[in-house]
């Protein structure tokens, strides 16, 4: 690998590892409250708000791309919570339906755009390798805030205030790495280290996983040309597969199942 690819990567693996900051934790609550798809419906809604944005002519303007995609993700933030505290016996459904409609929504402002497609393609897989520094910067702040947030109030981010959280995180996500990734890196590590019981080595061990990940996913598209986002999510996927074969801090003994990992982790064991 030369200097040129070492430079155009190295950014890209910083993206990432921003991505993979707030993700890991937050994916790990995802999974305890079985909203596996919010982070799809999310991303699709804020990637939505930057569709829109661009319909009214607003494309040259980052600020306002920025307040389209936040304003469309707190949006269905708010609506996802209240739907939670009216309807949680079918959230999951009701969380689909809105990335569905979302999706749909999306293809339907872009038919007539001759760029539609390209669009859309960057939405879902991203544009990982043409992230620069100065962009990572305000990415980097906001995502330090996140996790302060996180891990001070962790225990009373039930409701609203974990809707407003991962909204933020979501939307921050999805335009540097794309829906695809955005999902990727929140439930794969957070499925890999289901079993876990410790909550310092869960995380530990899912912000390994993530990246090894992305880094084999940048070399790998970078040797054979490919598409980075779409390698990465592969890699990742591996790279969990791998790590689920010799996990050392797996429970061992008698019915310890994934479905019993998680009603334990529903207890708050750490």
């Amino acid at each position: 690998m030369n200097t040129t690819e070492i430079t155009i990567l190295l950014p890209a693996f910083v993206a990432g590892m921003i991505v993979l900051s707030t993700h890991v934790p937050l994916g790990t609550e995802v999974l305890r409250r079985g909203i596996i798809f919010i982070d799809l419906a999310i991303a699709q809604v804020a990637g939505l708000g930057v569709i829109a944005a661009d319909r009214l002519g607003f494309e040259q303007s980052d600020w306002m791309l920025q307040v389209s995609a936040v304003s469309a993700a707190l949006l269905v933030s708010f609506m996802l919570n209240w739907t939670n505290r009216r309807w949680p016996d079918v959230q999951e459904a009701l969380i689909g339906i809105c990335f569905v409609m979302a999706a749909a929504a999306g293809i339907l402002l872009l038919a007539g755009n001759p760029h539609g497609g390209e669009n859309l393609r960057e939405l879902l897989v991203g544009q990982i390798l043409w992230v620069t520094y100065d962009q990572l910067i305000p990415v980097t702040l906001i995502s330090a805030v996140i996790l302060g947030f996180w891990f001070r109030f962790r225990s009373r981010m039930s409701g609203l205030p974990f809707y407003i959280l991962f909204a933020f995180s979501v939307t921050m996500s999805v335009q540097l790495v794309g829906i695809y990734l955005v999902f990727a890196s929140l439930i794969i590590p957070a499925l890999a280290t289901l079993r876990i019981e410790r909550r310092i080595i869960r995380l530990s061990c899912g912000y390994l996983i993530g990246a090894v990940g992305f880094a084999l996913g940048l070399v790998l598209s970078a040797w054979f040309d490919l598409p980075s986002g779409a390698v990465i999510v592969w890699t990742l996927a591996a790279v969990a597969i791998v790590f689920g074969w010799i996990n050392p801090w797996a429970p061992r003994g008698a019915g310890r199942s994934p479905g019993n990992s998680v009603a334990a982790d529903r207890t708050g064991i750490d």
